[in-house]
Parts: C-alpha cells; sequence; structure tokens
C-alpha cells in the first residue's frame, strides 16, 4: 500500500502555511513531519490533528496510490 500527501502539501499553499507552521501549529513531531513529506504512514490521531487545524476531511489530504 502507498500513500500520498500531495495534496496536503498543495492545500497547504492555497493557505499560505508551511510545513513548519503545520507542525507548530498540529503539535506533531518533527519525526512525524518528516513522515509526512516520505509519504510515510502515520497515525490517524496525527491525521485528525492535520484534518482539525487545516478545517478539512481526510480525503483532502491524503490519496492512496497503487503500488
Amino acid at each position: 500500500m502507498a500513500l500520498s500527501y500531495n495534496k496536503l502539501w498543495k492545500l497547504l499553499i492555497d493557505k499560505n502555511m508551511n510545513k513548519v507552521a503545520l507542525k507548530d501549529q498540529t503539535g506533531i513531531g518533527p519525526s512525524t513531519l518528516s513522515k509526512l513529506t516520505r509519504n510515510k504512514r502515520v497515525s490517524m490521531e496525527v491525521l485528525e490533528k492535520i484534518c482539525r487545524e487545516l478545517d478539512c476531511n481526510i480525503g483532502d489530504i491524503v490519496d492512496y496510490v497503487k503500488d
């Protein structure tokens, strides 16, 4: 299973935010941010925090990509 967070990065651009601001406002750690950047799995709790902060749904920030 492969995940893509490209939608998240596009959404951040639309909201004039950068990755550091996302990390600071959601309280996620630098290692979690690194996982997101490398399209690695993160917990649902992390995705919930991001969705809450960006006022969006999970489908707005992550895509499933077939291998």
